[in-house]
């Protein structure tokens, strides 16, 4: 089981190394990594043992330490984080480039939040980097509101967790973003909505609530590849699609084709390693949509571990392809 413990030192020792931490919030524990590191995100998907890539949140200990991360600090939503951070409220906004594809599943904007607890604070002020931080529980499964529930539920699968109490608020944070110029709400959560408007007026709520800090059919609409996107078994597909005289791009997970060129194909991960895959998923996809080839040839991952998640995404690709 994992060690629980109040020091931050130890915690910020173990996250500069790359690996996962436990760590407290108002609203819920967090399972916390390296926002900034690929690794240590797929990490995160890996030990929650999440089906798919949905977005993740960003945490950090201030409004200044956000803006590295944006592009874009829309006023009215600047109005909502200076009244309500520290607290569980998470803003959508534009993203730069140092943050990874895989935080925020291949979207443009990055969900971010200043949470209000004393002990994550002070680790948050002494990091370099945010952290992602998805509930602390596999998935499934109800979030943790103390340490123990963390330990009974993924204590054999990180070092440690940082023991802050009982949560004080015990429901995840409210989720809001700027859709056709209108505040909108994207998950309800520990953030009363009257309070939300009491700062800038009427705001709009989707007609769902969901984990996922963006809905769902802007997820998959957004993620689409524009070019044809065929999943099936490479080595019937690509002699296939050469014989028809078309200029494919190939996706796998370790095949090289000696009959294609080297620009048009990549390999996820040469060595087998299936976090790597998961890693460099999304700009792999992106650059060979990006690349002269008509139609993108893809097959399945090994399903288990991440490439459960890998597969739900080239299916979605494969569908709105």
């Amino acid at each position: 089981m994992a060690e629980i413990g109040k020091d931050i030192a130890k915690a910020k020792q173990l996250l500069d190394a790359g690996l996962l931490v436990a760590i407290p919030t108002e609203t819920v524990y967090g399972l916390a990594g390296n926002a900034l590191s690929p690794h240590a995100v797929a990490g995160i998907f890996e030990a929650k043992n999440r089906p798919s890539f949905d977005p993740l949140i960003i945490h950090t200990s201030s409004i200044e330490k956000v803006e590295a991360y944006v592009l874009d600090f829309p006023e009215v939503l600047k109005k909502l984080a200076l009244k309500f951070w520290p607290g569980p409220l998470t803003l959508l906004l534009p993203r730069k480039n140092i943050i990874p594809d895989l935080v925020t599943s291949g979207l443009d904007r990055v969900a971010v939040r200043v949470p209000s607890h004393a002990l994550t604070l002070e680790l948050l002020e002494s990091l370099d980097y945010p952290l992602a931080a998805p509930s602390a529980n596999p998935f499934g499964y109800i979030s943790p509101t103390t340490a123990q529930h963390v330990n009974a539920q993924l204590g054999e699968r990180i070092p440690y967790i940082l023991d802050g109490g009982s949560c004080q608020v015990g429901l995840e944070s409210t989720i809001v973003g700027i859709e056709n110029g209108d505040v909108t709400v994207y998950r309800l959560g520990g953030l009363d909505l009257s309070e939300i408007e009491g700062v800038v007026g009427p705001i709009k709520v989707r007609n769902h609530s969901s984990s996922n800090p963006q809905a769902p059919g802007l997820l998959e609409s957004h993620y689409a590849p524009r070019k044809p996107f065929v999943l099936g078994d490479l080595e019937i597909l690509v002699p296939q699609y050469l014989k028809q005289g078309k200029e494919i791009a190939v996706l796998s997970f370790q095949k090289y084709f000696d009959e294609l060129a080297k620009d048009f194909q990549i390999q996820l991960s040469p060595a087998g390693d299936i976090r790597e895959a998961a890693q460099c998923l999304f700009s792999s996809m992106r650059k060979l949509d990006e690349s002269p080839a008509e139609v993108i040839l893809t097959e399945l991952m090994p399903e288990k571990g991440l490439g459960r998640a890998i597969n739900d995404r080239l299916r979605r690709a494969a569908a709105q392809g």
